[in-house]
């Protein structure tokens, strides 16, 4: 088992967090009328879900095409906002965030408890990234024993509401997956999402790279090797969820235009047939709208194919980076779920499976 990194020294980004934790807080947080009230409990103090009544959820505001635009910045139409709207989304769970533990993203977990309080989201789950590269900025950034601490703590300052879970999105490669094994074997999370991503190696790292390995070919012959190292990821049986399972689309769409599902369907076949073997969930990530793919990874037509297929366990997640991207689109991507024939999403804390209503936002059974 790889071994993390040392923990970075204190930076003028972690005084910013120390300087917005402060200011994010349950003490200065305005108390939604409708904020659940939960119990201490879970692992490492993590707080536990409550049970909610159902009742009516209120209508979203409709944008374009029908998009929920309902309490949502719109990130393409200028500079993000320092908290979102206090409209609330009114929904159970965004099962993908990303803290100022992970490299790319730049939130202290208070400023999403907040946000989460005043936009009635009753519980999150954390996800920072693990790599297993150690080129990567993501395999030493911040170790399992720091991530676990500033969950615990958080969940103590917010008293379960919302209540938070101590996840991890881990950077899938075939290369790597007995190292990843090892370490799942041996450090506990209440939820695991697996993830193919960009590696250092990847000639989509950076626009020019993406241009030249896009020129002359066609989206199949661009994206053939993400595609296969996702299905090993969904084969694989390790996560609780495969994560935007049709990532690649953010960097191939602005050289070769929109990714079609047609004429790939072959290819989204094979990953869905693996994930309903392995009993992996499928996760809806809304991040592609506000991407230049303006479209769920995986697209709507995608999760009613896994749910033909036998598919019954999928998730859904903003996979905020950023507090104004915190909800975004995620009341769409719950809406496919529904429209596709879903009824409950698929999630762990730690030993408990429950499946939690997606209408009614209940807890409704064991998953």
């Amino acid at each position: 088992m790889r071994e993390e990194g040392a923990i970075r020294a204190s930076t003028p980004r972690q005084a910013r967090h120390d300087k917005h934790a402060r200011a994010a807080t349950p003490g200065r947080t305005r108390q939604n009328r409708h904020a659940r009230t939960g119990t201490p409990g879970g692992r490492a103090g993590i707080a536990r879900h409550p049970r909610r009544a159902c009742r009516a959820r209120q209508a979203p505001r409709r944008g374009r095409a029908g998009r929920s635009t309902a309490g949502q910045p719109n990130p393409r139409q200028g500079s993000l906002p320092t908290m979102p709207a206090p409209d609330p989304l009114d929904l159970p769970l965004d099962a993908h965030l990303h803290t100022d533990l992970s490299p790319d993203a730049d939130v202290p977990i208070d400023l999403y408890a907040a946000a989460a309080r005043e936009r009635d989201v009753a519980e999150l789950a954390i996800t920072d990234h693990l790599d297993f590269d150690p080129r990567t900025p993501a395999f030493a950034f911040a170790d399992y024993g720091r991530r676990r601490r500033a969950i615990a703590e958080a969940a103590e300052r917010w008293g379960g509401r919302p209540n938070l879970r101590f996840g991890v999105e881990i950077s899938y490669e075939r290369r790597y997956e007995k190292d990843i094994r090892a370490h799942l074997a041996g450090h506990a999370y209440d939820f695991v999402i697996g993830s193919v991503h960009v590696g250092p190696d990847s000639p989509l790292r950076d626009r020019t790279g993406a241009a030249r390995w896009c020129a002359g070919k066609t989206p199949r012959e661009a994206s053939q090797p993400y595609w296969e190292e996702v299905e090993a990821a969904a084969r694989s049986g390790i996560f609780d969820t495969l994560g935007h399972l049709d990532f690649i689309k953010r960097f191939l769409v602005p050289h070769l235009g929109p990714f079609e599902y047609e004429p790939h369907a072959d290819l989204y076949e094979r990953v869905l047939t693996a994930l309903v073997e392995s009993g992996t969930a499928l996760e809806v990530n809304s991040s592609g709208l506000r991407q230049e793919a303006s479209e769920t990874y995986p697209p709507p037509v995608a999760v009613e194919r896994f749910r033909a297929l036998g598919g019954e366990r999928v998730t859904a997640g903003s996979d905020a980076h950023r507090i104004g991207h915190f909800g975004f689109g995620l009341e769409e991507a719950y809406g496919i779920l529904e429209r596709s024939g879903f009824a409950a999403l698929a999630f762990r804390r730690g030993d408990e499976r429950v499946a939690i209503d997606l209408r009614a936002a209940t807890v409704v059974g064991r998953g």
